[in-house]
């Protein structure tokens, strides 16, 4: 058994357990696209895993034929072409501090914690 994701016009509509993609089109129509829930960011966390359409789909996930990309979080973020996840025009800072994303500034902006 295996994760399968059904895809309508490039987006991911609903994912299920299944024997295989034929199973799926015969059954329930539509085209099916096998995912993993191993992947994400292009990599498979199982040792010697190969990673399979770039991440793990969701609904609501886009699909171009190569990989799944969740949706963009922010008009300003860019879909990096390796992992297809989103990545900020600036880089989130790592002081281990709290951080939210500013649109309106495209900026990460730190969380009060008062």
């Amino acid at each position: 058994m295996a994760h399968y994701a059904k895809v309508e016009d490039g987006v991911v509509t609903q994912v299920i357990v299944a024997d295989n993609k034929e199973w799926c089109e015969a059954n329930l129509g539509g085209t099916w696209v096998q995912t993993s829930y191993n992947t994400v960011g292009n990599v498979n966390s199982r040792e010697g895993g190969v990673a399979l359409h770039k991440n793990y789909a969701g609904i609501g996930y886009t699909f171009d034929g190569t990989g799944f990309a969740p949706p963009q979080p922010f008009p300003s973020w860019s879909k990096n072409s390796t992992t297809y996840l989103w990545e900020a025009p600036t880089p989130k800072p790592t002081d281990g501090k709290i951080y939210n994303w500013d649109e309106a500034t495209t900026s990460w902006v730190e969380v009060d914690n008062d």
